[in-house]
């Protein structure tokens, strides 16, 4: 069936595609604007060069200056007030850190670091957590919303995170950074690019640490600080062979130390509560362009590797623990993946680009858990939990054509094919068109598509509650917008309304106590931004997120209730001002409004209040090769959960030195 759904596609789409070679004769008015920008362009909605004027994707960019203006150093903290996006983090820095997109599960965004997929091959979601990713030598985030698994197969139920690093160009390029600040936070960071003929690189290496604060809340009663220590090394290293070849390697190296809580709320401290983790990415790729530019094409190599482990020791006496009675508990996780991607790009005519691909993934993934009383105890046994390394596979084939048409109609239409190794095909599709009223420079967009998501190793080896007979999560989504330009694209707005629903989500089965498909959810909900650059020196934009994300499983006791930790509403707003040549003001406002969550005292739910944030950013250059940064978090001292029991950061400030040769 799927196989069928899929050749018909790719035959529509090649009908498509020769009906406007056909046509090449027909000019698209692109052009005539004149003040197309080069930071418009964007890769990850159709996996090739496009300016957002021509598309109906929902995408935002934040862009190195932005990063750079912000002083922030963790990529958690630029993204949580993009459009569409809200956020959880289990304490401070160095806790799990987890974004959701338009309301999906954290688990539903695929993210992107240079090409090479970082959901955790070793966690039960295969989420992605934000803990530990620094800001260090990021060139651009893209962050594209709605159902994308066409073009990336697993895992894009709700979106993508893309993650681009710097490319060195030019002379060689030295900085040193060094910082410090509240909760004897520091950070000290050195990075060098540049490129030399043929060959260009950009190196980065830091370390981040702080003696934090509690995760669990002190106004529980918990009072032993929970710090952090990360390091960081990452490369980047292209070669041009001719103008037509090119061959560039990445690569990335995270170590983490964390001390965390066993849980949030009363008793919930824990000083001997320990995750270490480590991840290694790299990935090679080659490109070559054929019969001046006509045919354009791509491979890939990458292998990602990251390993966790968690441990507590609760029998020292003095900690007497209601709940943790001299026990020890160690568990140590191993996740793998190796991919190969081949994409091909077809220029048929000036109004046609035609992408075609083929990937295929491996992913492994071994974890052991122990646990242990010094002093026996009937009401809780000792546990020992082995599941050796296990493996699945995918093979997808993708097909994707993008069409313009002189009139402002643009369209990307496309289809997938993926064959997993254990619950067989699967097909998804989108289609995107967008029309542009070039009169009034008001662009009508919309899309509509389907995702999935294949079940984790862990779901599904794990010895007791593993089910090898699980499909994949699935998600159909459509949107719908309007976006306005004016004064020379120099001030845009736009609003988008969306829907997605998600089925056969994965959960547990008290009957049989395994793993299921049991799970439905439903989220719809209104986007809204405003970007403006009224003079060179300032800039500014704002967004507001209304989502309504609400549990629909038939057999649910949660029916129509609301989905956990999601707003219905937030509003960010972020302005930058260079009111001299040789200084940048920046601030940055988050207001989040009420949610739910849980009460693990009670297993009740719960009301977590909404809060208003408000930063404050500042740098100045003393000389060309020295900048002064400062950086004021929470001006108002607001206190607020993210997450029910688990402690936020107060008022902190934080000031560092930056020395620039060139």
């Amino acid at each position: 069936m799927y196989k069928t759904k899929f050749l018909f596609s790719l035959f529509a789409i090649f009908l498509c595609s020769s009906f406007s070679f056909a046509q090449s004769s027909i000019i698209q008015k692109t052009d005539s604007l004149g003040y197309y920008k080069l930071n418009d362009v964007v890769i990850t909605a159709t996996k090739t060069p496009n300016n957002t004027l021509e598309l109906a994707n929902s995408i935002s960019v934040i862009d190195s200056t932005q990063i750079s203006n912000s002083n922030v150093n963790n990529v958690f903290d630029v993204l949580k007030n993009e459009t569409g996006i809200s956020f959880t983090r289990q304490g401070g820095n160095g806790t799990l850190s987890n974004l959701y997109i338009r309301g999906a599960n954290s688990s539903h965004t695929l993210v992107l670091i240079d090409g090479v997929e970082v959901n955790l091959t070793n966690d039960p979601s295969g989420v992605y957590d934000f803990s530990a990713l620094p800001v260090d030598n990021i060139e651009r985030i893209e962050v594209l919303r709605g159902p994308q698994s066409t073009l990336y197969g697993s895992d894009a139920l709700a979106g993508v995170i893309n993650i681009i690093s710097k490319k060195g160009n030019g002379a060689p390029k030295f900085s040193l950074l060094t910082e410090g600040g509240s909760y004897n936070s520091y950070k000290a960071q050195l990075g060098v690019n540049g490129s030399l003929q043929k060959l260009n690189y950009s190196v980065s290496l830091s370390r981040t640490g702080s003696d934090g604060f509690s995760v669990a809340s002190e106004k529980y009663g918990n009072t032993e600080k929970d710090g952090y220590n990360f390091n960081n090394a990452s490369a980047l290293v292209g070669y041009s062979m001719s103008e037509n070849a090119e061959i560039n390697l990445y690569t990335k190296f995270l170590k983490s130390e964390s001390d965390n809580d066993q849980f949030g709320g009363e008793f919930g401290d824990d000083p001997t509560y320990l995750t270490n983790q480590e991840e290694f990415s790299v990935r090679g790729e080659g490109k070559l362009k054929l019969f001046d530019g006509l045919w354009n094409q791509k491979i890939g190599l990458s292998f990602l590797r990251n390993v966790r482990n968690n441990s507590y020791d609760t029998s020292a006496a003095s900690l007497n623990y209601p709940f943790y009675v001299n026990d020890y508990s160690w568990a140590h996780y191993d996740g793998r993946k190796y991919k190969i991607d081949w994409q091909n790009d077809f220029q048929l005519g000036k109004s046609n680009l035609l992408t075609a691909g083929v990937e295929f993934e491996i992913e492994e993934s071994a974890s052991e858990y122990y646990a242990f009383n010094y002093v026996p105890d009937p009401f809780s046994p000792d546990i020992a939990s082995v599941i050796p390394m296990q493996d699945a596979s995918t093979f997808g084939v993708f097909v994707q054509d993008q069409l313009k048409f002189n009139e402002g109609f643009f369209i990307s239409l496309g289809a997938r094919l993926d064959d997993h190794s254990k619950f067989g095909s699967q097909f998804t599709y989108r289609l995107a068109p967008a029309f542009m009223l070039w009169e009034t420079n008001t662009k009508f967009k919309a899309t509509i598509g389907t995702g999935f998501k294949a079940p984790s190793l862990y779901y599904l080896y794990d010895p007791a509650y593993g089910n090898e007979n699980l499909n994949p999560e699935e998600s159909f989504g459509w949107d719908f917008g309007i976006e306005q330009y004016l004064f020379a694209q120099n001030l845009s707005i736009g609003t988008t309304f969306f829907y997605n629903k998600f089925s056969d989500m994965f959960g547990f089965d008290y009957v049989t106590l395994k793993t299921i498909n049991i799970k439905e959810a439903v989220t719809k909900g209104l986007e809204v931004y405003i970007e403006a650059k009224p003079i060179d020196e300032l800039s500014f934009k704002a967004n507001y997120t209304f989502t309504d994300a609400r549990d629909t499983s038939p057999d649910s006791p949660d029916l129509d209730k609301k989905l956990l930790r999601r707003p219905e509403s937030k509003l960010g707003f972020y302005t930058s001002y260079s009111f001299i040549p040789k200084a940048n003001i920046n601030a940055e406002v988050i207001w989040v409004g009420v949610r739910e969550d849980i009460d693990f005292s009670t297993y009740q739910r719960t009301e977590l209040k909404g809060y208003l944030l408000i930063n404050l950013a500042a740098h100045y250059d003393v000389f060309d090769f020295l900048r002064l940064n400062a950086r004021a978090e929470n001006l108002l001292d607001t206190d607020y959960e993210e997450v029910f029991g688990y402690r936020t950061a107060g008022l902190s400030f934080y000031g560092g030195i930056k020395l620039m040769i060139n």
